[in-house]
């Protein structure tokens, strides 16, 4: 009797065989990172023009926890207490919850359409969260919804631009990797034209102004309280993904083959749009449109750890959020004291790792070169 695996091509193989590749890295490897992630964030908060020190900035976290704070002594004073719980802490918490959405996009939309060229940036879907949050930045667009307007705003730009691609990409009922990556760029640069004309249009300097800035991408705007629906998001959706990582592995084998393990794949890929939609939405409305993390974190991951997502997905949170932590210490300090957008600080490592991907021999996950 003949093996079903005997009918797949050689791509495919190749595919099911580096999803079981490397299996020991994957908990040595989420242990080292989450290790990281901490240090990270202390290193993080330390730095900056009034120096604390470690002990003092998780004393002063701790001290917040309901059932801690009554055993810990006051040892630091009311300037510090601002600036590391006011100022620093809210802003590193912020940056590690964008890069880990952004990582965790990316992996996913790699996955939807099989190349490691893709990411939320170059396919549209931050241009369409841009358009859509730029309107209440500026404009107070959906006003009524109150603190839910700029991330269900950026929710359904984000969608919307990811519809449009794929709308753009199917010619005769089939999609190919290269007709989606070149829609994406099209979409991306029809929104980006959108945003700068809704842009021009704000009715004073200061909006005009504020608008820029978070197109560029930042995080100065980090306060507690907007924390929390980003980080739910995040989760949330995280954990679906990681629900879902065994058809997310027979994907990268192709269409046909994860049809035969089981998988209705239509189905999934509305499943898979939605939440790298909501991902995008949620970390583009508290960050600005912040460029190549979901890029590079998830293509650097399966080459560390193979193309289990079961593996990939943890990994790219914690990659992805270690990343866009220090891209934000870089932009703080480089030119401190002025600050630069933390957009202008992943294109000076995204791109390179862009130019270095299309000069690689093969680029995609299986299927098409």
């Amino acid at each position: 009797m003949t093996s079903r695996t005997s009918n797949l091509n050689p791509s495919q193989h190749n595919s099911r065989a580096h999803l079981a590749g490397k299996p020991t890295w994957g908990f040595t490897t989420i242990l080292l990172l989450t290790a990281g992630l901490l240090l990270s964030v202390t290193l993080a908060v330390m730095l900056g023009p009034v120096a604390v020190t470690p002990g003092t900035i998780w004393r002063i976290a701790l001290s917040h926890l309901p059932w801690l704070d009554q055993w810990i002594p006051v040892t630091w004073t009311k300037p510090e207490q601002y600036i590391v719980w006011e100022i620093r802490f809210p802003r590193v918490l912020l940056g590690v919850v964008v890069g880990a959405g952004l990582a965790v996009t990316g992996a996913t939309i790699q996955a939807l359409i099989r190349n490691s060229l893709a990411d939320p940036y170059i396919l549209g879907v931050s241009s369409g969260a841009s358009v859509t949050a730029t309107l209440v930045i500026v404009f107070g667009a959906f006003g009524f919804l109150g603190r839910l307007a700029l991330p269900l705003s950026a929710f359904i730009g984000s969608l919307t631009a990811m519809l449009m691609v794929f709308a753009l990409a199917r010619v005769a009922g089939s999609i190919s990797t290269t007709r989606l990556l070149l829609a994406g760029v099209a979409v991306s640069m029809m929104l980006s034209a959108v945003t700068s004309f809704i842009v021009t249009m704000a009715p004073n300097e200061k909006g005009i102004r504020d608008a820029m800035y978070w197109m560029m991408g930042s995080l100065a705007g980090a306060q507690w309280d907007t924390l929390f629906i980003p980080s739910l998001i995040v989760a949330v959706g995280t954990a679906v993904l990681l629900t879902r990582y065994r058809s997310l592995n027979a994907l990268l084998t192709g269409e046909e083959t994860a049809v035969t393990l089981g998988v209705n794949v239509q189905t999934f890929r509305v499943l898979l749009v939605v939440v790298a939609s909501l991902l995008t939405g949620a970390v583009v409305s508290v960050s600005g449109s912040i460029g190549f993390v979901g890029l590079m974190i998830p293509h650097i991951v399966r080459l560390i750890v193979g193309s289990d997502h079961r593996r990939v997905l943890p990994v790219s949170l914690l990659a992805g959020a270690i990343f866009v932590v220090w891209a934000d210490v870089c932009a703080r300090l480089v030119l401190a004291p002025q600050e630069l957008p933390i957009g202008i600080v992943t294109a000076v490592c995204g791109g390179p790792f862009f130019v270095w991907l299309l000069r690689r021999s093969s680029y995609s996950f299986g299927g098409e070169k």
